[in-house]
């Protein structure tokens, strides 16, 4: 796949991530039920990782695993898109796992090692953790490359333009 639409795929889910949040912080003060309790929007700032896991560490190493961590395994990722070591539909899946890592960089980054969390989803005793946008990029990407690593791959791929 080019890189002129991975670049504008990543900057699209950062944008529509940090929007989401900019609006949830100025305008959710309470939870809104939605679908009959389906999905709830309630405002959280997340310390940790998902489902808050590793929020109970000290801020040092917090800051260390889900800042420093994160952010050399999103340089990872773009430079594997960028000298197409991953291709075909997977350089989408690696796209989308950058851009959430970015998303969520940014609040860690900007909002004193917090994220803004948002969406959170119910079905009987099936339920989510509270989540974003950059989350549901990060989780798309790598169901994504779960599934396609039980594909068979070509023996001879086409080679990318």
């Amino acid at each position: 796949m080019k890189r002129a639409p991975l670049a504008a795929l990543i900057a699209a889910v950062i944008a529509l991530d940090q929007w989401t949040k900019v609006l949830v912080r100025a305008h959710l003060h309470a939870p809104r039920i939605f679908l009959g309790g389906l999905v709830t929007l309630v405002f959280t700032q997340n310390e940790g990782a998902f489902l808050s896991i590793g929020s109970s560490l000290s801020p040092a190493v917090r800051t260390a695993i889900f800042t420093g961590a994160v952010g050399v395994a999103v340089i990872v990722a773009l430079v594997m898109l960028v000298t197409n070591r991953v291709i075909g539909a997977d350089a989408v899946a690696v796209a989308l796992i950058a851009a959430g890592g970015v998303g969520n960089l940014i609040d860690r980054v900007t909002r004193h090692g917090r994220v803004t969390d948002f969406i959170y989803m119910q079905a009987g005793p099936l339920h989510t953790g509270v989540f974003n946008v950059a989350d549901m990029a990060i989780t798309g990407g790598v169901l994504w490359l779960l599934v396609s690593s039980f594909l068979p791959k070509p023996k001879n791929p086409p080679a990318e333009s």
